[in-house]
């Protein structure tokens, strides 16, 4: 993979990750973050629609008509988004009952529909393919560390495994919707404090 194709990949997984550097996709993000398992539900489905949107409004950039295109745009995403829906209903009914509304939403997710207008309709299919694989992973690996931090701390489980002692205080606050923004406001300061420290080290060696 040549450099440049390594960085549409890799873009979405820190330096313009959706979540935690753009800050998108905010709604799916604290209201179905309070369990790891609801976050790698999320993140697939959002893998598999964005991957699959962003290559075909690739292959279909030089024949849509300028004046129709957002349109256009959210009949196809929500052809993957119905598939997604039917599958996960079929194959994870638990989890496609916790995620509930937020699977048809998908639709209108401002990431996926910001990739296909800002990206997809300008590149060619590989490149497309790659950024809808690396901002979607971004995704899930974001929804994750939310869902992680949330689901310990206010229920002492892990992906529904007990990993806190029985006898330990959870802090049920945790997997209220609070909880969501308490989580991601110190991984957003975590973040910021880790590239304003890798600025200074590179301010300083230069």
């Amino acid at each position: 993979m040549s450099g440049k194709l390594l960085g549409e990949f890799t873009k979405g997984l820190w330096k313009e990750h959706p979540i935690f550097r753009i800050v998108l996709g905010m709604c799916p993000t604290l209201a179905i973050s309070n369990q790891a398992i609801n976050a790698i539900g999320m993140g697939i489905s959002v893998i598999f629609v964005l991957t699959c949107s962003n290559v075909v409004i690739s292959l279909m950039r030089k024949i849509t008509p300028d004046k129709i295109r957002i349109p256009l745009f959210i009949v196809v995403i929500s052809t993957f988004v119905t598939v997604t829906d039917l599958t996960l209903h079929a194959v994870a009914p638990a989890v496609w009952t916790a995620l509930g509304i937020f699977i048809p939403l998908i639709v209108v997710n401002c990431i996926i529909i910001g990739r296909a207008e800002a990206f997809a309709q300008k590149s060619d299919v590989l490149v497309s393919a790659l950024d809808g694989i690396g901002m979607g992973l971004g995704f899930t690996w974001g929804l994750l560390a939310i869902g992680t931090v949330r689901e310990i701390l206010g229920g002492g489980t892990w992906f529904g495994i007990q990993v806190l002692g029985k006898e330990t205080s959870t802090a049920i606050m945790m997997i209220l919707p609070a909880g969501g923004f308490i989580t991601l406001g110190i991984i957003l300061a975590a973040m910021n404090k880790i590239e304003s420290l890798k600025a200074a080290r590179q301010s300083h060696a230069a």
